[in-house]
């Protein structure tokens, strides 16, 4: 009935330390990978609506020149 403990080595923490870096590392990199895909998407989409609404105020504000000769 009375077990002793074992003592925790060096090898039991490492051990259980890696394991705890190689799960949360992977997870980052997934997570990293997404939000530079949406980052990505929405530059993009700012991209296209600056664009759109640029040749929209471009078309408007033309003049319109007439030369005549004398």
């Amino acid at each position: 009935m009375n077990d002793a403990p074992t003592p925790i080595t060096k090898e039991d923490l490492e051990a259980a330390l890696r394991g705890l870096v190689d799960d949360s590392s992977q997870s980052i990199v997934d997570t990293g990978t997404k939000a530079a895909g949406i980052a990505g998407a929405f530059a993009f989409l700012a991209l296209a609506v600056t664009y759109v609404f640029g040749r929209r105020r471009g078309t408007r504000s033309r003049p319109v020149v007439e030369i005549r000769r004398m």
